[in-house]
């Protein structure tokens, strides 16, 4: 048994930002406990010019917290306060992420450039390239390490420990089968998303979700059912966004064994022009929408989607030649302008892509994939969860005290986002937690003895259920089936009871968040939410258009141990507070701590 001030579960970008916060605010008994450094999401994944979404830093555009809030806020079921919060906290945690040596492209006069990302109004994003959120890290570690703040890696979290629904730590599974329990004042969990929840999908395959650590002490959640969907590779995992569609690669399939090849996106009798200006879009129109099924360049997802799982053939993308009928001239003016500007009516893909982002090319090229030569299998896959636990404005659990959730378990996203909002959330979030423990560090914290704490919390691997993980490939399957970018409302109920048994006889944590996720898609359909998001609603093989009316509500999930139930209800979404910033009245309410109220 160990105790610390802090404990730090992960070590990604969120969780390491908010140990390098905290020893800033003046915490040094800080310990970060994770499965490793090298396996998070973070370090290992990106795509084509991974994003990092942020107030305008550049140019005469104009904006400002309340405008940047705004863009947040209105991608429906999300909380205005903390719109408000991740709006506030964006250029001061951009800006530490810079001076970590973070290189984001600049002019020759320090303006940080942009670019206008999905769902974005302005032009607010940036990038360092494919391996954004891994630089974020690699400069974080390095921070963290000059700052002696001591990481345990190998550290496999089994169990938050809690009491009267405050947390005081958790327990750790190690190589050798034996546990180690820390208890903590504060327990900050950054564990990720849910990686492993699907069948396809772009996480790390090192990444396994830990959310029903909390959920299984009964935290509350927010908005579980939004997960994004898109196109990725498969045999290295992924995202094909950006310039790898812009180019207008050839989509192909083909049977398992590779014959039978076929251009199969031309059997849709689409005009090529626009054919090929959808696949352009889908550059930047990244994720599965729902809003983009019917007409717009989301129906490039459902023809992969179809081919992948009803016509069971394999598809791939081939950059060595083109799409046959394509004439740039015939091309929408958005995608014939962006090429003609970058220099890329020209060629084939592969050279329009040798042109543009030759980085793009050399990615692959480091992970034993040659575009030049071969194709580049992919499928629709889960990328990013926008619900998770629910959290206040300071980032701690909205029911279970000194359990602050950051990064991207902790669920402020609303239904859409601005791609790479993600990124500036779980900055954000590791700084506010950071503060927020900081300040309250003087709050009575109860001390767990020894005893105490093994009687009430211990268990040994041998005779505790909650340590047996089952094979999760039904699980998977039920999930992809009832979860994914299509869920078919009569198909739920069943699902869930599925889930449900498996969760009963394992008493995995693992199969807790199957079936609670699953509960709450189930729930969200049976209460009219319909198609939004990244996924879209069948009643008797029918889409069950959206009702606008719950974009100004936010899903509230939890589990009842008493029962073995998941719970959820609706609530309505918090406005964007109207702040008192008179100077005077705000620098006296810093400074007497009203602000941490």
């Amino acid at each position: 048994m160990q105790k610390v001030h802090t404990l730090i579960i992960g070590s990604g970008a969120a969780g390491l930002c908010t140990a390098a916060r905290l020893r800033s605010e003046g915490i040094d008994d800080i310990l970060v406990a994770s499965d490793g450094l090298d396996k998070g999401t973070s370090i290992n994944t990106g795509s084509d010019k991974q994003t990092y979404y942020k107030i305008s830093l550049c140019g005469k555009e104009n904006d400002s917290v309340h405008d940047l809030a705004a863009t947040l806020y209105c991608g429906g079921a999300m909380h205005g306060d903390i719109a408000l919060t991740e709006a506030a906290l964006s250029a001061r945690a951009f800006m530490h992420l810079v001076n970590l040596g973070v290189k984001f492209p600049t002019d020759r006069y320090g303006q940080f450039a942009g670019y206008k990302t999905d769902h974005d109004p302005r032009q607010r994003a940036t990038t360092t390239g494919p391996y954004t959120s891994r630089d974020m890290c690699l400069a974080l570690i390095k921070q963290v390490r000059e700052l002696q703040i001591p990481v345990k890696e190998n550290y496999h979290c089994v169990r938050l420990l809690v009491e009267n629904s405050v947390c005081y730590g958790a327990v750790f599974e190690m190589p050798d089968r034996t546990y180690v329990e820390i208890l903590a004042d504060y327990t900050v969990f950054a564990v990720g998303g849910p990686g492993n929840l699907y069948e396809k999908s772009v996480y790390p395959e090192s990444q396994v979700s830990s959310i029903g650590l909390a959920l299984e002490i009964g935290a509350q959640a927010h908005n579980l059912p939004e997960s994004q969907f898109g196109l990725a590779s498969t045999k290295f995992r992924w995202n094909v966004s950006g310039t790898y569609m812009q180019v207008i690669p050839r989509f192909v399939s083909t049977e398992e064994d590779g014959s039978g090849e076929e251009e199969f996106l031309l059997q849709n009798n689409m005009p090529a022009g626009r054919l090929y200006s959808l696949i352009f879009l889908k550059g930047y129109q990244w994720p599965f929408d729902a809003a983009k099924a019917a007409d717009g360049s989301s129906q490039i997802d459902l023809w992969v989607h179809r081919e992948t799982l009803e016509r069971r053939r394999k598809v791939f993308l081939d950059f060595r030649s083109n799409p046959q009928n394509l004439v740039f001239g015939e091309l929408l003016p958005d995608a014939y302008w962006y090429l003609k500007k970058s220099g890329g009516l020209f060629g084939t893909p592969i050279d329009r892509l040798s042109e543009m982002n030759p980085a793009a090319i050399q990615l692959y090229a480091d992970h034993n994939i040659d575009l030049r030569n071969e194709m580049l299998e992919i499928a629709v896959c889960a990328q990013h969860n926008n619900g998770g636990l629910a959290a206040t404005h300071w980032y701690e659990s909205v029911n279970v005290k000194n359990l602050f959730p950051v990064g991207e378990v902790n669920g402020s996203h609303g239904i859409t986002r601005p791609g790479g909002a993600a990124l500036n959330a779980g900055q954000a979030g590791a700084f506010r937690a950071a503060e927020y423990i900081a300040h309250k560090r003087g709050r009575e914290s109860r001390e767990l003895t020894m005893e105490n704490t093994r009687r009430k919390f211990c268990r040994s691997g041998a005779d505790d259920a909650m340590f047996h993980q089952p094979s999760y490939s039904q699980l998977q399957q039920l999930m992809s089936r009832c979860g994914g970018i299509f869920r078919r409302k009569e198909e739920l109920p069943q699902a869930v009871r599925a889930a449900r048994e498996i969760y009963l006889q394992t008493r995995s944590s693992l199969a807790l968040t199957y079936y609670v996720y699953l509960d709450a898609v189930r729930f969200s359909a049976e209460a009219g939410v319909g198609s939004r998001g990244s996924a879209l609603l069948l009643d008797n093989g029918r889409v069950t258009a959206e009702n606008p009316d719950f974009r100004r509500k936010v899903l509230v999930s939890w589990f009842d141990a008493e029962t073995s139930t998941a719970k959820h209800r609706f609530e309505d979404c918090r406005p964007i507070p109207e702040s008192d910033l008179w100077f005077e009245t705000a620098w006296k309410s810093c400074r007497s701590g009203d602000i941490y109220t």
